[in-house]
């Protein structure tokens, strides 16, 4: 993992922190998009990964589906997670800060903006170069848990 993936990781984990924090968002509304758009996660490895920070215990179930498939990296959901841990802490603190009506409108506005970037000036993705390379990695090794991706990929 380059030291650039590693930066936009932290970053997406302290704006997803924060705005948890501003606006009781962080995982669906501001990690999967992050991903998605920044780093070019799939969608099922966005969401994977968003749930992996919710590991414990409530998402634990729908994890270990997404682990299964291989939409899961626990290394990538460390990183995350320790932005997000950072973020949320300030994120609190500013919205404490504001009225009501302000956090509110800054929720909405924020919901508007992925809403139309989702709807209209959306790419196709298909796998991600972190997807990839755990995939090449796990050719290495012989590894079963990825031969549907690698058939996918071959």
């Amino acid at each position: 993992m380059t030291i650039q993936t590693i930066l936009i990781l932290v970053i997406v984990g302290i704006a997803a922190g924060m705005l948890g924090g501003l606006v009781g968002v962080g995982g669906g509304i501001i990690i999967v998009p992050s991903l998605i758009y920044f780093l070019s996660f799939s969608q099922k490895s966005a969401q994977g990964t968003s749930l992996g920070l919710l590991l414990l215990p409530v998402g634990i179930l729908g994890v270990l589906q997404y682990y299964k498939q291989g939409h899961v990296d626990f290394r990538i959901v460390a990183i995350i997670a320790i932005g997000f841990l950072l973020g949320s802490y300030f994120g609190s603190k500013i919205a404490l800060s504001l009225p009501q009506e302000t956090v509110k409108k800054i929720f909405a506005i924020l919901l508007l903006i992925i809403a139309i970037k989702m709807l209209f000036l959306d790419k196709k993705v298909e796998e991600t170069s972190i997807e990839k390379e755990k995939i090449n990695s796990s050719r290495q090794n012989n590894s079963p848990d990825h031969e549907e991706d690698i058939n996918r990929l071959s």
